[in-house]
């Protein structure tokens, strides 16, 4: 299976890294501030948030600035947010009206993905763990453009941050099928921002909310192409053992929340060199191949990249795309290692050189592939 056709759609707002900080800070001491604390209360919480939030937060030497599709993050109007109305509510507005933002919004980006006269892929694969809607935006593009009889639709949500690789085994499937089928379309719809809670104030969710973007892209999966793409040699998704606790996503009445023990990064090392022992094995490639190999890794903050490129002795060379990413544009969940391909992709400097690339999520779950670049005919 090849890969490529790499095209990036951002949303419409992006704030820099320490003006969002700045937002959560002033978010959380609102949400507090509901309790009916005096002035002199109020001042002590966010003097206290403030320093937790840049004690255990993303700094903005990790993370540049951020993209949204919400207005919200830009003012302190509190009664014109869209989600978070916090003199309504401290936790902002509920899941149902925070789904039909994602949805129009969402609808938006696939119509900019296929407009008019669009050619029609055989498969379209929507991936998503921040909304979830029926007709969701895959199927009204495909009514839209009258492409029912010629376009399946399949849906691949929930699965966080590592959700490209299982909808990359979804695309293997789809073309080998049948022998006629030679594109699925993969396209990715992540809406962060949509997903917090300012009256949660523990380390974890302090964590995420330094974290997290809104994302959007769409790629191809095909059997034949003359411009440059990827080689997808092998896949390789694993459950990390005693370890469901660890990472979860749940569905809450506000909206999607997460959870993050503090023995993630420990799980991931323990498991993280047999796992890639396997994977060369069903890439039929060496294990010294490694040691030259670019690595996209999905940033899920800067610790664990470190981490990892600690644990395997990787030069800033191999990591740098993963960092660059998380950099430009913060984590946006399933989306951001799909922008990590699309930037190695189009790097000319990077030449036949294998791909390694990991992903984590819940279960806890380990998946990646080994690819290799190819420039083209």
């Amino acid at each position: 299976m090849l890969l490529g056709d790499f095209e990036i759609f951002r949303p419409t707002f992006e704030t820099s890294q320490e003006e969002a900080l700045d937002w959560l800070v002033d978010a959380h001491t609102k949400s507090e501030s509901a309790k009916g604390l005096n002035d002199e209360e109020i001042a002590l919480f966010r003097k206290a948030i403030k320093e937790k939030l840049w004690h255990v937060g993303c700094k903005p030497d990790r993370i540049e600035k951020r993209g949204h599709v919400l207005a919200d993050f830009l003012h302190r109007d509190w009664d014109k947010m869209e989600v978070y109305k916090l003199n309504e509510n401290p936790k902002g507005k509920d899941l149902s009206a925070r789904v039909k933002i994602f949805e129009e919004h969402v609808d938006r980006v696939f119509q900019n993905f296929y407009p008019e006269k669009s050619p029609a892929p055989e498969d379209l694969i929507h991936v998503s763990c921040t909304g979830y809607i029926s007709p969701s935006g895959a199927q009204k593009i495909v009514s839209k453009r009258n492409w029912g009889n010629r376009t399946t639709v399949t849906h691949a949500y929930h699965m966080g941050c590592y959700g490209s690789i299982p909808a990359l085994r979804m695309a293997a499937g789809f073309l080998n099928s049948e022998k006629e089928k030679q594109r699925t379309d993969i396209v990715h719809t992540e809406i962060c921002g949509i997903h917090i809670n300012p009256s949660s104030h523990q380390s974890d969710q302090l964590v995420s909310q330094s974290l997290f973007a809104d994302g959007f892209i769409k790629y191809s999966a095909f059997r034949d192409a003359e411009k440059p793409h990827f080689v997808v040699k092998a896949l390789q998704e694993e459950i990390i053992p005693d370890s469901l606790t660890a990472m979860t996503w749940n569905v809450v009445d506000w909206g999607n929340q997460i959870s993050l023990a503090k023995e993630v990064p420990v799980l991931i090392a323990r498991s993280l060199k047999g796992y890639l022992k396997r994977l060369c094995e069903r890439a039929d490639v060496d294990e010294e191949v490694l040691q030259k190999a670019i690595f996209a890794i999905h940033p899920g903050g800067p610790k664990i990249l470190c981490q990892i490129q600690e644990l395997l002795e990787l030069s800033d060379k191999q990591m740098h795309y993963s960092f660059e990413i998380l950099k430009k544009y913060g984590n946006m969940s399933s989306a951001t290692l799909p922008h990590i391909w699309q930037a190695v992709l189009e790097d000319p400097e990077i030449k036949g050189t294998p791909i390694v690339s990991l992903a984590f999520g819940p279960g806890l779950s380990i998946s990646g592939n080994f690819m290799e670049k190819v420039c083209g005919s």
